[in-house]
Formats: structure tokens, C-alpha cells, sequence
């Protein structure tokens, strides 16, 4: 075991899907604590077995980050059993529908803000005031490829990143007083698996000019974008975030690296 990470907290929201666990078995590899913010409970646990087996103290709490007491009171159970958090990686998002902006639903709008910016808002402004408390700390934002470049169909998805991003060069700014970096990451194309599959599907259901009605060719148009003429792996974004949040990073804040294949 590598031990970057030795004796440092590190909480990790959306720690039940693919890329908040494979980020917690890379730090928990390193030598950190995990503490695994989650809504979904069965994979959640799933998690917490995963991580513990990397020989690592590792903790699971039920959160949904749209609910800032929730929030609140999940942040101060995950101090009160570590003793502090050191690293945070605000991962917890919504995907969205797929509609062009003139047909898109304005209550799901209103969902994907609310959890990829709102609860993202809400997990950093908690984290952020313990770790002012002690003056130092590290945090990560996953932002996305999509708040880069906005992405045709995904009006909601594509406002959320980017209001990440932006998040992120400001609070990277209010927190540099405190010792506390604060940077993020945007992966492109990330597959094969679930979300892949839903965003090449939902795509050719668009019915717009952009991609065909056919996912195979879909999948190919997507593809024919990236330089790489590949998708990114959920293994390649790990080392990312890990390099951020770790030593080797301490003069870099506000900064959004694209893992995206060369897009």
C-alpha cells in the first residue's frame, strides 16, 4: 500500500456509484480513512465492503445532499467518528433528461440543479467551514466535459457543470486565505456501463440533427469526436483526483483538468 494518503480523512459524496467508489478504493490504496456519502443504502454498503478490504477504516452515511440539514448533520457525524476530514471529493450527481432546450421539462431542470449544484453548494460550504477551522484541507469538485463545451440536448446537465466549474474558481479563491485548494475534474466520454449506454440511447431518442436515430452510428458520432477515438475507462479518473487532492498538488487551486481523450 502506497501512504500518500496516511492518516487523512477523506469523505467522498456519491460514494454508491462507479466513479465515487473506484476514487475511494484509489485513496483507500493510498493509506485514507474513507467516510461514503450516499442516498442509496444497498450500494452504499456494497461500497463500505469494497473499501474496508483494502485494509482501511472506512464509514457509510445515508445522505441526500439536496437537503442541507441533512447535510449539515452528515458532515458533523463524519467529524465527530474521524476526529476531521482532510479530503473531500464532491462527486454526488444527476445526469438528467435528454431534450432539446425548447422541449426540456422544466421540473427536471429544477432536479439537476438542485442536486449537482445546490448539494454540491451545500457539501463544500460544510466541509469548507471545518477545514477553515483547521486552516488546511483539499478539495475536488467533479465538474464534467459537458460544463466545458455544453453538450447538444442536456440544457440541464450542461448548466449544472458549468456552474461547477465557476464554483469551483471562486471558491477556490475564498478558501486560499485558509491553506484549502480547491480544484476540479471534468471527464468526456466515460464507458462502456450504464450512464454510456443511457447517453447514447437518450441521444438517438433526440430525434435532432446532432446524432442518428440509430445507436450504433450514435455511438460512433459520439465517438468520432474524441481525438482519442475511444471512451475514457472510470479507472482513468481516479488518478485525477487523487494527484489533486494529494502533496504533489499543493500549488495548484481553481483548476479544472479534462479527462476527456482530448476534447
Amino acid at each position: 500500500m502506497k501512504t500518500r494518503f496516511k492518516d487523512k480523512v477523506a469523505l467522498i459524496t456519491g460514494a454508491g456509484g462507479d466513479i465515487g467508489l473506484a476514487t475511494a478504493l484509489r485513496l483507500a490504496e493510498e493509506g485514507a480513512s474513507i467516510a461514503l456519502l450516499d442516498i442509496v443504502e444497498d450500494k452504499l454498503a456494497a461500497s463500505k465492503a469494497k473499501v474496508e478490504a483494502k485494509g482501511v477504516r472506512a464509514e457509510s452515511y445515508i445522505c441526500d445532499v439536496t437537503d442541507a440539514n441533512a447535510v449539515k448533520d452528515a458532515v458533523a457525524r463524519v467529524i465527530a467518528d474521524f476526529g476531521a476530514i482532510d479530503l473531500l471529493f464532491n462527486n454526488a450527481g444527476y445526469q438528467g433528461a435528454f431534450a432539446p432546450v425548447h422541449k426540456y421539462d422544466v421540473e427536471d431542470f429544477a432536479r439537476v440543479m438542485d442536486i449537482n449544484v445546490t448539494g454540491a453548494f451545500s457539501v463544500l460550504k460544510e466541509v469548507s467551514a471545518h477545514m477553515v477551522e483547521r486552516k488546511s484541507g483539499s478539495i475536488v469538485n467533479m465538474a464534467s466535459m459537458a460544463g466545458v463545451g455544453g453538450p447538444p440536448n442536456m440544457a440541464a446537465y450542461g448548466a449544472s457543470k458549468f456552474a461547477m466549474v465557476g464554483l469551483t474558481e471562486t471558491a477556490s479563491k475564498d478558501l486560499a486565505p485558509y491553506n484549502i485548494r480547491v480544484n476540479a475534474v471534468s471527464p468526456g466520454l466515460m464507458g462502456p456501463g450504464f450512464m454510456w449506454d443511457r447517453q447514447v440511447k437518450l441521444q438517438s431518442e433526440t430525434n435532432t440533427q446532432y446524432f442518428s436515430t440509430d445507436p450504433k452510428q450514435t455511438e460512433k458520432q459520439m465517438i468520432g469526436g474524441v481525438p482519442l477515438r475511444r471512451c475514457g475507462s472510470i479507472d482513468e479518473i481516479p488518478g485525477a483526483v487523487s494527484f489533486l487532492l494529494s502533496d504533489d498538488a499543493t500549488y495548484i487551486t481553481g483548476v479544472n483538468i479534462r479527462i476527456s481523450g482530448g476534447e
